[in-house]
């Protein structure tokens, strides 16, 4: 069983400009990602799919393998579904493990041992997809939808509902390209805490994101 990771860092970024390449903790989000899947014994390769000659040129130099996404494939009309089959059909690989650069808080040992979870149960699970609790009062069309209003609990008596916050997803190239999605038809919900599932999404989750990857290479959290 081959399995690689992919990184998918698509140019364009709108809301945080340039996030992947841009200088981060005295290196880029791209740079620190790659380096830690290089460090992963469970894993075979790394490979950077992108549009963007920048980021294919930095992955080039770090020793990974590097695939040129087709302009449509990198565009803001089409689908995502399209573009998980695409990269799929693209990839050397049996298994794929879908990380994403905007993760950068991810511990080593939590992708290693969700690649382990994957492997170990392949005969239950077609995914495993990392996710995190969300303990919050949530409301859909002014009601509420996680808890009854008559009888409102504490905070972390509320169900257990878990986001996805795709920071490893791990599954088959053949799944992903049948189901055009790195979720499987019977997905194995991972939950990691909310500090390495910490998402960056826009300027703030950008700073928050720094400080605590210093503060932790340090050793100061």
């Amino acid at each position: 069983m081959k399995i690689k990771a992919l990184i998918a860092a698509r140019s364009g970024s709108v809301r945080v400009e340039n996030k992947n390449i841009r200088p981060f903790a005295e290196s880029t989000l791209l740079e620190i990602k790659i380096d830690q899947l290089k460090r992963l014994s469970n894993l075979d390769g790394v490979v950077v799919n992108s549009n963007d000659c920048e980021i294919l040129s930095i992955a080039e130099k770090k020793g990974v393998e590097v695939i040129k996404r087709e302009p449509y494939y990198a565009s803001n009309t089409v689908s995502m579904s399209d573009v998980y089959a695409n990269m799929a059909e693209n990839m050397d690989s049996d298994v794929i493990v879908y990380a994403n650069c905007t993760n950068p808080l991810i511990k080593d040992e939590t992708i290693f041992d969700i690649i382990e979870f994957y492997k170990n149960n392949t005969d239950k699970f077609d995914s495993v997809n990392s996710a995190h609790l969300i303990k919050e009062f949530l409301f859909k069309d002014n009601l509420p939808i996680n808890y009854d209003l008559r009888y409102q609990p504490r905070s972390q008596d509320l169900p257990n509902i878990s986001a996805l916050n795709f920071a490893v997803n791990v599954i088959s190239k053949e799944k992903m390209i049948e189901c055009k999605n790195v979720v499987g038809i019977r997905p194995y919900i991972y939950n990691i805490d909310q500090i390495e599932a910490t998402d960056i999404d826009n300027p703030i989750d950008f700073e928050f994101s720094e400080f605590v990857y210093l503060k932790t290479k340090t050793g100061t959290r």
